[in-house]
């Protein structure tokens, strides 16, 4: 029997025993399973300035969780390892229970909650909801680092458990999306939505003859301000990486010149990798 999973645009239609695009959700039994769930390739003590957030609790620290997993396919992915694997990726089992003990007895050395980060967390819906609902109960805050594609209705419905919120927006063409396996309309919902609810930022990585005229800057910084120009948005340099290898990192005048743009429209202003 064939079930369709619904947490993103993909809509997997899979049958008995076969795994969703994301490598992490898969038809167990009539029913959509998160094969990621409690199962850790990355835990770490990272500076909230790292998920990239300037502008929520700076110069604080945050336990950061990953899984593996992804919906999308950037040929330009810093974490291929784990968000384009499998369940043969994970390092580590954590139950909810145990991730938050583990935030708690951190916070001596100044740790304020936990980060979802490093892959695509939203693959691992499940785990980052029950997780973010203890972490909540026990006082401490929820962050998520996220491509932002994921549908309306669960989107909604995590949003109330989530603190600080990074989204990446990786460009602003729906022809790049496309070759990013993504949807730009879902992600620009993502963000208008996160931005009513909890503290937002937004990341946009320049790849270099892909997403780094002024014009496209231009268009993106001005939808971004038309949200709220008090948004802060990254604007970060591309290395060589995974699948794109052979192209050169963005220059450094690049990334400036684009922030430069955005920032003719948007109050907060931050460039990376550079």
């Amino acid at each position: 029997m064939s079930v369709t999973c619904t947490l993103c645009f993909h809509h997997c239609v899979l049958e008995e025993g076969r795994t969703g695009l994301c490598r992490a959700r898969a038809n167990r039994d009539g029913a959509i399973v998160p094969l990621n769930y409690g199962r850790l390739t990355a835990l770490a003590l990272d500076p909230i300035e790292k998920k990239p957030l300037r502008r929520f609790h700076p110069g604080s620290v945050i336990l950061s969780a990953g899984s593996f997993g992804c919906n999308l396919r950037c040929s330009f992915c810093q974490n291929a390892e784990i968000a384009a694997a499998g369940t043969e990726a994970y390092t580590r089992t954590c139950t909810p229970e145990q991730l938050v003990q583990q935030a708690l007895a951190l916070r001596e050395k100044g740790n304020i909650g936990v980060a979802y980060t490093y892959n695509e967390p939203l693959v691992g819906y499940e785990y980052v909801r029950d997780c973010a609902a203890l972490v909540r109960r026990a006082g401490m805050v929820n962050v998520l680092v996220t491509n932002g594609t994921i549908e309306e209705a669960p989107w909604r419905a995590l949003l109330p458990l989530l603190d600080g919120v990074n989204i990446d927006l990786k460009g602003f063409t729906e022809a790049w999306y496309r070759r990013l396996g993504g949807d730009l309309e879902t992600v620009k919902r993502s963000i208008a939505l996160a931005a009513e609810q909890c503290h937002l930022e937004v990341t946009t990585l320049v790849v270099p003859g892909e997403n780094d005229s002024d014009e496209e800057m231009r268009a993106l910084s001005g939808w971004l301000a038309s949200v709220s120009p008090e948004i802060p948005l990254h604007v970060s340099r591309f290395f060589p990486r995974h699948r794109m290898q052979d192209r050169p990192p963005t220059p450094v005048q690049t990334v400036y010149r684009l922030a430069g743009i955005a920032r003719e429209q948007l109050r907060y202003v931050y460039t990376g990798n550079c």
